[in-house]
């Protein structure tokens, strides 16, 4: 049931945002060197590595860290890419990781590659089994704010209270934090 709804969520989408898409791809073409999609090494259900697109909002010598261990990460942004980042418009290439199967539209945010101490928490917590999600619940309680420790936490809870129901909350809760631009590191 939780894939057929990411499949009919994922392709609605990209059906209504497919033209903004290709705004946002040229407008970050126009305005910064190097290609409008960054691929993250990202990791998945179990896991598994995979490759995960965003719209680039930084410079393309950035350095691969999670974005507030840089010292000062305006520096490294592109023209667009504090709008981008801000709107959380940058997310929206994530819709292709749904359609393969790579990602979810709800579930804990994917790790990067090389956050340990995140994928060490949610592999002795079970989270690793589930599926990445584009939003989730740590998401819409907190974002980028929280404390890793914090972030599992709200993980376990969505593992172990998962309903198509809180699904769609979250859903609700990510549209009111994406219009107010809470909890959003720049």
């Amino acid at each position: 049931m939780k894939r057929l709804f990411d499949l009919l969520l994922a392709s609605g989408a990209l059906l209504v945002f497919a033209i903004p898409m290709l705004i946002i791809a040229l407008a970050v073409r126009l305005t910064s060197p190097g290609p409008a999609l960054y691929w993250s090494d990202r990791v998945g259900r179990d896991n598994r590595l995979f490759r995960m697109p965003k719209f680039r909002s930084m410079r393309i010598d950035t350095p691969a860290v999670a974005t507030h261990l840089l010292a000062d990460t305006t520096s490294w942004l592109t023209p667009i890419g504090g709008f981008l980042r801000k709107s959380s418009l940058d997310e929206l290439p994530q819709l292709w990781s749904i359609l393969v199967g790579d990602m979810s539209v709800v579930g804990p945010r994917p790790a990067l590659f090389n956050q340990d101490d995140l994928i060490a928490l949610r592999t002795e917590h079970g989270v690793h089994r589930l599926r990445p999600g584009l939003t989730g619940w740590a998401q819409v309680n907190g974002r980028d704010e929280l404390p890793i420790p914090d972030k599992v936490v709200l993980d376990i809870y969505y593992l172990q209270r998962w309903t198509l129901g809180l699904d769609i909350r979250i859903l609700w809760m990510t549209i009111g934090k994406v219009i107010h631009a809470k909890d959003i590191s720049h």
